[in-house]
């Protein structure tokens, strides 16, 4: 519900506050050319008064974080960070180069984060006292700000516009991104919600202002007040409020790692009574939502405390989370991960009759919401308890007014609260009954063995066994040796299928599956610092083996900040695997038809690295390739969004002295182009028309085609975005879309770029190099002609 309109001057004072202290506050310019070292120095850019810094943090033994702080009190809290997800090892190097680019590089010179100015011209930057750090031009008009891409906290005098949303770190001292998000969508609705961890696709809401269609910037003001308001400056929902001057005061607000978005004040006279960093009580609330505990009910996800744990709230309003009896941590020093059984499961075994083996752990006031598979009414505790007992699959019965729920592992949501009612029954193993596989294992290996010593042929089985052993090992040593040089003349790391056995779990975690292989989730390091995506090949077929070939020869000789990285493979018997650098927000397609619309600057920087990738595998490597396969499937992004292209398996090489080939249909049904259907050789510009296709859906944040549109002219994205360009009804494609609405000039240049990109004439359509130079603007471009005019000429 709105509060009640400011009056005319307010607003007005309020605006004054908010005009761009680009401009208005001084700064120490940070000339061209100047930059910071990752190392024990501590060197760092302060703001005039040094209220604020910009530099590298160490954090802990884990390495450094390029980041801002408060720099005047002792905690040096970060409210802003770039590499959050890859810390960087000392030596690492953050320069303003002379052309104006903000780059952080490891310390073998590999690009780790870039500032994306907006436009050219950059002459400086500078730490300003707001604690935003800018890229500016000649006349002091920020290109760039921190302030505009925000991490996990909001300060006074910024803003989070539609579009933009804060992400909380994985813990208290881990960076990287955990599973909770707060963001203004681009219908005005501000929202809290889980991720689909490791993903950043949204997965649940938890809280929301509802303020759909009037919603339109967060505003945390020089009062101290955190609101939500409409573009005709109306406050419609004042999320937190300290009456207090920021010139006594440093505040912050923050979406904490426990998905808890809180208002933090703190004295700036640090005397010795000063406690730190204490939450600002008013009369509005300060934590939203008011109780993580009870607000997070995911269908999909663990809730406020991880799979089979459970949730209270403390007094200090933070949540704490437990494992029921019978159950522990997953990992002590990250209690949010959940908990594991410690005891072995019932047997759902006939003749097993394992009921007189377990018992109930009673907890008040306690569930796990959405676990239920069997629900019964009208039943008495002790049926409850029976029902539970008897069947192999209940881990946990919920009774509370007559009713009885069954429930199975993983649990999720637990939480307990006296508002809950009824009582849990947490089925729990005897201590005397607890089974044991690892001593069965050891009791049967001392039977065999005494059986083994009483044999006099034991002597002789041993001798044998040995005389294995020794061959086994010399053979795996050859083999090994033998498959090394498969791949020669490529700096890529062989590994035996044990290690990425290992490294997968067992491949456990799946990320994606196509028609030759699987791709999994994997780690190459202890400290889970160094993740990996593991491509298995599932069928050692013809093309399976031709996939493998095509793909490590194609991703092994390249380098290109817009391909994914191949690190190494495994080529061992009958197991062909290859090992990809992990790409943290997964695919283009999951990124562009999600729940949410990805903003516009997003999508821009997208289809402009993708056309770079491809242009660097069609004219700038060694042997020209051709991708065959370009879909938003096919686009990964890294932690930083960046375009990354990936799966080569479909990938054609060209000799030099080659422009065309000949081979079978490649592709994915509405990208091919139309040349492969008619049996004519194919060049890269089957990639062009594949790219053209891709460049609409990344405009539209649509699919290619879409049955179930309401407009019949609309089924097919590419007829339906020419029709609109050529009755100049652009606007159409991205309705709803306020950020590219208010770019319609650029729009519109996209659209014409990917109508020549899908002529139905090969001949007709630009190069890769061509595209780039359009999207970049330094090349004009020309009115298209219709797509299908080749059609009737052919």
């Amino acid at each position: 519900m709105a509060l009640a309109t400011p009056c005319p001057l307010c607003i007005f004072l309020h605006f004054l506050l908010l005009l761009p202290f680009t401009i208005a506050q001084t700064h120490i310019k940070i000339p061209l050319g100047s930059s910071l070292t990752a190392d024990d120095n501590n060197l760092f850019w302060a703001s005039p008064l040094g209220e604020f810094a910009f530099g590298f943090q160490q954090i802990e033994k884990d390495g450094f974080l390029l980041a801002i702080w408060f720099n005047k009190i002792p905690e040096r809290t970060v409210v802003w960070s770039a590499n959050g997800n890859t810390l960087v090892k000392q030596g690492s190097k953050l320069e303003l180069t002379k052309n104006g680019f903000l780059v952080l590089k490891s310390p073998t010179g590999k690009q780790i984060w870039v500032a994306q100015a907006i436009g050219s011209g950059v002459a400086y930057a500078a730490m300003l006292d707001t604690g935003n750090f800018v890229l500016a031009n000649q006349d002091s008009v920020s290109l760039w700000e921190s302030f505009s891409e925000p991490t996990d906290t909001l300060l006074p005098l910024q803003a989070l516009n539609q579009g933009k949303r804060l992400a909380a770190r994985y813990s208290g001292k881990n960076f990287s991104k955990g599973r909770f998000q707060l963001k203004l969508r681009s219908n005005g609705n501000l929202e809290l919600y889980t991720t689909t961890f490791p993903l950043d696709a949204a997965n649940y809401v938890y809280w929301s202002s509802n303020t759909a269609g009037s919603g339109f910037q967060v505003m945390f003001n020089q009062s101290g007040s955190i609101y939500l308001q409409a573009k005709n400056g109306t406050i419609l929902s004042m999320l937190s409020s300290k009456p207090s001057s920021t010139e006594d005061f440093y505040q912050r607000a923050i979406l904490e790692y426990d998905g808890v978005f809180r208002h933090y004040v703190h004295p700036k006279d640090d005397g010795p009574d000063t406690k730190g960093w204490s939450r600002a009580w008013s009369h509005c609330s300060t934590s939203i939502p008011s109780n993580i505990c009870l607000s997070l009910k995911e269908e999909t996800g663990g809730g406020a405390c991880g799979f089979n744990g459970y949730c209270s709230l403390e007094k200090d309003q933070r949540p704490n989370c437990h494992c029921p009896n019978g159950y522990s941590f997953i990992d002590p020093n990250d209690v949010m991960k959940g908990c594991k059984q410690s005891f072995e499961s019932q047997s759902c075994d006939v003749d097993s009759k394992e009921e007189d083996k377990f018992y109930f752990n009673t907890m008040e006031n306690t569930d796990w919401p959405l676990s239920d598979y069997e629900h019964f009414q009208s039943v008495n505790e002790d049926w409850c308890r029976k029902a539970c007992l008897g069947d192999c699959f209940c881990a946990v019965a919920i009774f509370r007014n007559g009713e009885c729920w069954k429930k199975k592992t993983p649990l999720s949501n637990g939480m307990i609260d006296p508002s809950i009612g009824g009582k849990a029954l947490i089925k729990v193993r005897t201590d005397n009954s607890t089974s044991d596989p690892k001593k069965k294992y050891d009791s049967i290996l001392v039977v065999i063995v005494s059986v083994l010593f009483s044999s006099s042929v034991f002597l002789n089985v041993l001798l044998l066994l040995s005389a294995l052993l020794v061959l086994l090992h010399f053979y795996k040593k050859v083999k090994a040796s033998q498959q090394i040089q498969v791949m020669p003349r490529m700096n890529l790391q062989s590994f035996t299928y044990s290690e990425l056995e290992k490294a997968t779990n067992g491949f456990k975690e799946e990320l994606g599956k196509g028609a030759f292989a699987t791709v999994y989730k994997g780690v190459l390091s202890l400290d889970d610092s160094n993740l990996v995506a593991v491509k298995k090949l599932d069928n050692i077929v013809r093309e399976g083996e031709q996939e493998f070939k095509a793909e490590v020869n194609a991703i092994g000789r390249t380098n290109h900040k817009n391909l994914v990285q191949l690190i190494g493979f495994c080529n061992e018997g009958q197991h062909r695997l290859l090992v990809y650098e992990f790409m943290s927000n997964g695919s283009l397609a999951s990124f562009l038809f999600g729940p949410s619309r990805p903003n516009w600057y997003q999508r821009m920087q997208i289809a402009l690295g993708t056309a770079r990738g491809l242009f660097y595998l069609h004219e700038e490597c060694s042997n020209q390739i051709i991708h065959c396969d370009i879909k938003p499937h096919n686009v990964l992004l890294d932690e930083f969004f960046t375009a990354r292209i990936a799966d080569f398996g479909l990938a054609k090489l060209l000799r030099t002295d080659q422009t065309r080939t000949t081979t079978a249909i490649r592709g994915t049904r509405g990208y091919v182009a139309p040349e492969w259907f008619r049996n004519l050789p194919v060049s890269v510009k089957v990639d062009v028309y594949s790219y053209g296709i891709l460049l609409l859906e990344i405009i539209c944040c649509r699919k290619n085609f879409e049955a179930e549109v309401l407009e019949e002219d609309q089924m097919v994205l590419a007829d339906w975005a020419y029709d609109c360009f050529i009755d100049d009804k652009l606007i159409l494609l991205v309705k709803n879309d306020y950020e590219a609405m208010s770019d319609m000039e650029r729009v519109k240049k996209y659209v014409m770029v990917a109508i020549w990109c899908i002529q139905e004439d090969p001949s007709l359509r630009p190069t890769m190099k061509k595209v780039t130079q359009m999207l970049e603007g330094t090349v004009e471009v020309s009115i298209p002609p219709d797509p299908s005019s080749f059609i009737s000429s052919f």
